[in-house]
Order: structure tokens, then sequence, then C-alpha cells
């Protein structure tokens, strides 16, 4: 529903008093989840600005967010920037969104969208047909290192024989047409994941590169500060098109790694809502009258990649030593603490086509001897072994997980080198396949199968969310077919085959499916922690 613009000159008189009032204020931080948690102490003030400290593991790579992979970017991007169309609260179903209807032809082939009337960027510049195509223009125009969630999702840029899009066009002020090569079951899904949010054509026309630096879209909050390595800030946008959106007048994104010092931080009333609480600290949380915990619908995997271009790991043989001499079980006991489930498979069973035929690696330290000794290691080999510098759903303590990984594989003579860096260098390293083995991870970002297989696992990926450079022909084309299929059981039979393809390569170790953590004060009203792991504040209030 679109704001109504028509305010009586009484309303306004009374907007202008309460702004003196407000001005008066000594205090404006949020109303915390303790007595003393930085409110201004004055008589009950009703101006008092709701400012939300959300504390997270790491900083943002950047506020562009088409051109991100990592979920701490998007955790600010998702309230920046409004998609097409959204999904659900707490689910991946496809809701309106910027645009309000859609039709799709019956060949797959054409999409068209009417979209919202009225809706302005945050720097007062005009959404509508227009806007979408340059938005689609900039990106198809782009290449893997700029851009490279594109190239995931849609199969390529431009005149490319994988891209999926041929055309958009503007067919009217506000109905947009998608012309597609081929069709594309999971399109819909795709335009909702948040690195597509709709950006304002003159903002990054005039930013080039830097725009990342400066975000304009039609979002709830528009941006204010960023600090790197510290704090976003983003501020209620007030002529959001949606009526009675955003509850909060702020929002701050503060960076703390070290899980004890957030988790400290929430306890003290320092922060309001802390991710990343790791499921020893579950109790707690549940125990403290002034807390609340949240569980986040699972739909993640967190998983060791093998770089298959650097030696030994060209060797199939020796990426299979790496899944029997793992113990994934104690893993998932000793850091998850019930919260997890032992991967087999790089997707979650709650995603449709799930091979649950397929059994995890078992722990065999003898088995990994023997396929060594069969790949010409018999005496073991040395390599590095990449640590996450931050906590993340799928893995709540990457340095601890690694030194686990460790031991294990000091168990079949291989040395492992415990190596970090600074999360966006680490993620950096790791695309550019400069990772002998690497830990990682991924929530999903549509609930489709495609959205894991394809885009974690096939050669159209490599150089961006194919940190493995892993490529497999038998498997591209299945991926191609499934993509292509709109007949649900017949895509489900062949991402089941893919998944066979994927585990006797092993070009991973999947360790574990997660349930992350978060935790907020009493106070947080409506938050609602999303599967995907970008949540969208516009509904969330303090009280």
């Amino acid at each position: 529903m679109r704001k109504k613009k028509i305010v009586s000159l009484a309303i306004l008189m009374l907007l202008l008093i309460s702004t003196a009032l407000f001005g008066c204020s000594s205090d404006n931080s949020s109303s915390g989840n303790s007595g003393d948690s930085g409110s201004s102490g004055d008589s009950g003030d009703s101006a008092e600005e709701k400012v939300l400290i959300f504390g997270r593991g790491g900083d943002s790579v950047s506020l562009d967010p088409i051109a991100v992979t990592d979920g701490e970017s998007f955790k600010v991007t998702k309230n920046i920037f409004d998609t097409l169309v959204n999904f659900g609260e707490q689910d991946t179903e496809i809701h309106p969104a910027l645009a309000t209807e859609w039709e799709a032809a019956e060949d797959g082939l054409t999409y068209t969208f009417q979209l919202e009337e009225g809706v302005k960027f945050h720097d007062g510049t005009d959404f509508n047909a227009e806007a979408v195509v340059a938005n689609f223009e900039r990106w198809a125009a782009g290449d893997a290192d700029k851009f490279p969630y594109y190239a995931s999702m849609f199969g390529g840029f431009g005149d490319e024989e994988g891209h999926v899009i041929d055309s958009v066009t503007a067919t009217g002020d506000y109905e947009v047409e998608f012309k597609l090569k081929r069709p594309q079951a999971p399109f819909l899904k795709n335009l909702a994941m948040s690195p597509f949010g709709i950006a304002s054509p003159t903002a990054f026309e005039a930013a080039g590169d830097k725009f990342g630096d400066q975000p304009v879209g039609t979002g709830p909050f528009k941006f204010v500060e960023w600090k790197r390595n510290d704090s976003v800030t983003i501020e209620k946008f007030e002529d959001y098109w949606v009526e009675g959106e955003p509850k909060l007048d702020q929002v701050i994104f503060r960076s703390i790694p070290d899980n004890s010092a957030r988790l400290n931080a929430l306890l003290s009333g320092e922060i309001d809502l802390a991710d990343g609480i790791t499921p020893s600290d579950s109790e707690t949380i549940e125990s403290d009258e002034n807390l609340q915990l949240f569980e986040r619908p699972s739909m993640n995997v967190g998983y060791l990649g093998l770089t298959v271009t650097r030696e030994p790991f060209d060797d199939p043989k020796v990426r299979q030593a790496m899944n029997y001499a793992i113990d994934k079980q104690a893993i998932v006991d000793a850091f998850f603490e019930g919260r997890a489930d032992v991967a087999a498979n790089p997707m979650p069973s709650v995603i449709s086509g799930y091979n649950d035929e397929i059994d995890p690696y078992p722990y065999d330290p003898e088995k990994a001897k023997e396929l060594l000794a069969e790949a010409g290691l018999a005496d073991g080999f040395e390599m590095e072994l990449y640590a996450m510098p931050v906590p993340r759903p799928y893995m709540p303590d990457g340095q601890k997980v690694a030194e686990a990984i460790q031991k294990n594989l000091a168990d079949i003579n291989v040395k492992a080198e415990i190596v970090s860096f600074e999360w966006a260098t680490y993620l950096e390293k790791a695309a550019n396949g400069e990772a002998d083995a690497f830990l990682l991870g991924w929530t999903g970002d549509n609930g489709d199968a495609d959205n894991f297989l394809y885009v974690l696992l096939d050669q159209d990926n490599i150089g961006s969310n194919n940190y493995t450079y892993y490529e497999n022909q038998e498997l591209h084309d299945l991926f191609i077919q499934a993509q292509t299929e709109v007949d649900e059981e017949v895509r489900n039979d062949l991402y089941k085959q893919a998944q066979e393809i994927i585990h006797e390569d092993a070009p991973w170790v999947p360790l574990a499916h997660s349930t992350p953590l978060l935790a907020g004060g009493k106070n947080v009203v409506n938050f609602k922690a999303h599967p995907t792991g970008s949540d969208k504040l516009a509904s969330v209030d303090l009280e």
C-alpha cells in the first residue's frame, strides 16, 4: 500500500512542535534491554528516537548488493534496497514487492511485471520501469569479478551463450517485460534475492565503482555512515512507500567479531540484537529474563572446500581421503551442541530435490590412509587450512573447527597449517583459488536446489561462488537441464543425480547443517529471523 502524501496543516504543525521538542533531548540512544541501557533519563520524552543496535560477527564487504556474496553485506543492504518480489516473513514463498503483480507466458520465456507507482529512491528520484531496466542493463554489462551473483543466477553476462535473460524492456511507465532465452524454473525466486535490490540509476551512474560506499535504494532505511570494521548506520526513510514502516528511527550494525564480547555487549545492554550466538551460550540467554533467543530456520551448509586445481587436491582419491579423515559427528557434537546435523550433501534436506539415499562419508582414518597410499602419498603431505576469522550462521567458531580438522588430519600424516585473514581478504583469496583448503559455508538465498548446487559447484561459477574450481561437464548438463525443466519431479530427479556425482568427486567435505541462533532484548518486538540470513527490519520495533 502506498503512503498517502496529503497531510493537513494541523498535522504539519504538530510535527513541527514534536520536532522542536525532540531537539531538546539530550540522548537519542536505544531503550536497550535493561534499566540502565542509555536512555536519556529525562521525564519520559515521547519523542526519543528508537535506535536498534545490531551486533554482528564481521563487517560488510560492500553495500552495493550486486557486488557481494557475503551475508554481512546483505544484513545491511536488505534494509536499504527493495526487490521486485519478496519472500515470505520466514519462508521463500514469493510475494509482491516493487512489482505488484506479474504474468508468465505459457512457454516460460516472457514475464510481464506491473510496478508499484509513487515510489521514491532515497535521493528523491522516481522508481519506475526505466529504473528497473537500467539496473538490469548495469548488471548484464558487468563480469564475474564485479557482479558474481548475476552470473551465478542468470548464467552469464551480455551476449554470452549461457546468459538466460535475453532482454528487459519498459513497456509502460510502470510495466516491465523480461524475455528469456530459455525457461528458468527459479526465475522469480532469483529476483527476490538480496543481490537484486533495485538501486537508483542516478546514484549508481554518478558514483560508479564507489556506489557500494554510498548506496541508494527504495528500502525502509537510507544509508547514513560506514565506519570500516566498526559500524554501519542507517536511518528511517520518511517517504518509504509501505504504510507504517519502518517503526525504528535508526539501526546501527556494530561489528564485534569475538563471540564472548558480542554476548557481553548484549548482556550489558550495549546492543539490542546479536547474531552468531554460539550454541553453548544459548542457556545463558534463555535463563536471563531480560533476553530472548531466536532460532533462524535452517537452510544452510558449512563445509571444507578443497581447491581442485591445487596439488594434491587435483586427485579425487585425496579428496575422498579428506572426507574419511574428518570426524564430522565429533565436530557437530563439540561446536553445535545438538543444533546441527551432519551433512552428507551440499544442500540441506529441507530443499526439494535432496538425495536422502546418500550417506555422509564415515569417519575412517584407516580408509583415508589407504586412499592416500593409492594416490602415492603414503607418507602424507603438508597443506594450508584457511580458518574463517568471523562467526557465521553455518559455523559459529571457524577457528575451533579448523583446529579439530587439523588434529584429524595429523592422524593420517597430513600436516595442516592453519592460516586466516580479515574477512574480505579471506573471501577474495578463496575465490581466487589461493587456498589449498578453506572453511566456508552457504545460507540459501531462495530455497531452490539450483541456489546451492549450480551456484556453488558448477563450472559456470568458477571465479565467483565456486571457490573450489571444480568442473564436471556431465554435472553442468544436469544443472542446465534442471534449470530449464518446469516439472518439479523431473527437476528433483536431476538434482539427485547431480548429488551422486558430487559425492563421488568430493570437491568438498560437507560438515554440518546448523540451526543458527540470535538473541535480543525482551524489548525487541516483531523480529523475524529469515532462513536466507537477510533480515528485513522494517516491522521491528522497540518497546
